[in-house]
């Protein structure tokens, strides 16, 4: 049965590919997996019809048959787990990616999200000024620790995986930062990322809405 996943009708993002269906995109283009697309809008997302598949009114989630999956990380995992590619056959390698999973949306995104919070919604706040550099350095810590382990590595641990997948999308959320750029081998990682055939078949989908919509407007 082809699963069909949830995006956003009008992304916030104007089709840069930031928007969170974006991963569960690109894991499915990496694995082979054909897939439908139900467009929302804003309004569709708080409605009981969604609120059932995602409790908390969100995109994107996932239908397979009677599977209904909400959350990128539980996505892509499940998607992992049933497709070669993106998960190491040996078991402490895959463990390793799991780990690396975990750490992208528990540890790496959500400074990165409180920063994009603070500047799309505070700037015009009189604290704004004063608090932009505190939210940078937490940024900026994570950032030094995965560099460092990144070191000249093309991907987090051996070949690419499903934590790559996680990561190059959590990281692109700094695009325009300027943060990033006292990290050259994390440009260069994401770099590899976006250069990725199934990366690019996802972005130019994801792409298309935004412009499908820009044209019928």
């Amino acid at each position: 049965m082809t699963p069909t996943i949830t995006a956003f009708e009008s992304s916030p993002d104007r089709g840069r590919g930031l928007a969170r269906d974006m991963r569960v995109r690109w894991a499915l283009e990496e694995v082979g997996r054909p897939y439908e697309v139900r467009l929302v809008s804003f309004g569709q997302m708080k409605e009981a019809a969604h609120r059932a598949v995602h409790p908390f009114g969100q995109i994107p989630t996932y239908e397979e048959g009677d599977l209904a999956l909400f959350e990128t990380g539980a996505i892509v995992f499940h998607i992992a787990e049933r497709h070669a590619g993106l998960l190491p056959d040996d078991a402490n390698a895959r463990a390793r990616a799991i780990a690396w999973m975990f750490a992208a949306v528990n540890t790496v995104e959500p400074p990165i999200l409180e920063r994009g919070g603070a500047v799309l919604m505070e700037r015009d706040k009189p604290w704004h000024e004063a608090r932009l550099p505190m939210l940078d350095a937490r940024v900026d810590a994570r950032l030094g620790d995965l560099s460092r382990r990144l070191g000249d590595a093309d991907w987090l641990d051996g070949a690419f995986s499903a934590a790559d997948v996680m990561m190059v999308t959590v990281l692109r959320r700094l695009d325009g930062s300027g943060l990033l750029e006292r990290y050259p081998n994390l440009l260069a990682y994401i770099a590899r990322g976006e250069a990725r055939p199934a990366y690019r078949r996802a972005f130019a989908d994801q792409l298309a809405v935004f412009t499908d919509r820009q044209s019928a407007d």
